[in-house]
């Protein structure tokens, strides 16, 4: 009797284990690692989307928890990517070429949209044109899209960063300088840009009359992406489910993309209006295929120019080091 149960007991442990084995293989087999993927943005309207896809659960619905986190310094943002406490940064496509260049490896595979008046420089009231801000106070953000976008203006002026003073803020706290008057002018995005204008001054420019420079863009590290590619393939796939759902349900998703932020619903789809958002459809012809690249390929080897003139790279980079379009092909 003692030797039966034993048979019968030691069946059931075989059975256990045989079933463990089984599901640890079809976990394997899925590819999802279960860990949390950790996301850093700074607070802006054009990275709402990544909220909207948290909250009407795309994220979930593709196996995956994705933990959003707010940091608006990108120093701060730089210094959590590579201490490998957040594995993405939703940020411009030229900040993803400067962390790749700062032996950060990064690749972007999600555009989340171009900024078309989104962004742009605030002046005092007597600054009529980019060659009167010689010897002037202008507060932007040094390594970031502001400082690009700022080089960019001051080139087509004639002039250098040499001829001005820069006062190093990220882009919200140069937005609040600015309206505060303790600077002649500030590189910034809305909502600043409206309430520095009403505030302090006007619009010099914004990137209506400098399109193509600033590209919103999500970028994992290099090993996640490799350790963990069936979780970037979701992802991808999620945002673009999360779009198909703002294009037909606008108001409620401009809602809960502004919460996200934190961001008055107002102000946000005041500010929405100087975006272009991107559709799993636009993302698909802009990173384009492998024997046809799209137009984010040049846009990244424009940005990788633009700083290497400035000596701000620290090794040499091509698009192909920075675009990983493979996801939006599966």
């Amino acid at each position: 009797m003692l030797k039966k149960w034993l048979l019968v007991l030691c069946s059931l442990m075989l059975l256990v284990t045989l079933g463990a084995c089984g599901k640890e293989g079809e976990s394997t087999a899925s590819g999802k690692s279960g860990e949390p993927l950790k996301v850093t943005l700074p607070t802006w309207t054009g990275y709402g989307p990544l909220f909207l896809a948290k909250e009407k659960g795309f994220f979930e619905k593709n196996g995956l928890d994705v933990e959003l986190s707010i940091i608006e310094g990108l120093g701060e943002r730089k210094a959590a990517l590579a201490g490998g406490k957040i594995d993405g940064m939703a940020t411009a496509l030229d900040v993803q070429v400067t962390l790749a260049g700062a032996d950060i490896p990064v690749q972007v595979v999600w555009l989340l949209d171009d900024s078309y008046g989104g962004d742009g420089i605030l002046v005092k009231s007597d600054i009529n044109d980019v060659k009167d801000l010689k010897g002037k106070q202008v507060a932007f953000e040094v390594g970031s899209t502001s400082q690009m976008l700022a080089l960019t203006a001051l080139e087509q002026g004639g002039l250098t960063e040499d001829d001005i003073t820069v006062v190093q803020m990220s882009a919200g706290d140069a937005g609040a300088a600015f309206a505060a008057g303790k600077v002649d002018a500030a590189v910034t995005w809305e909502p600043w840009l409206t309430k520095g204008a009403e505030a302090n001054g006007k619009v010099l420019l914004t990137t209506k009359d400098l399109p193509g420079i600033i590209l919103d863009t999500v970028a994992f590290k290099e090993d996640v992406i490799k350790d963990r590619p069936e979780d970037i393939k979701a992802f991808v796939k999620a945002m673009g489910e999360a779009m198909d759902y703002w294009k037909e349900n606008e108001k409620e998703a401009n809602e809960i993309m502004a919460k996200g932020l934190n961001i008055d619903v107002k102000e946000f789809e005041a500010t929405v209006t100087g975006l272009k958002f991107f559709t799993k459809e636009d993302n698909a012809k802009l990173f384009g295929t492998e024997s046809e690249k799209g137009s984010i390929y040049q846009s990244a080897e424009n940005a990788i120019q633009f700083y290497k003139d400035q000596d701000m790279l620290e090794k040499d980079l091509k698009a192909d080091d920075v675009v990983n379009g493979s996801f939006l092909q599966e």
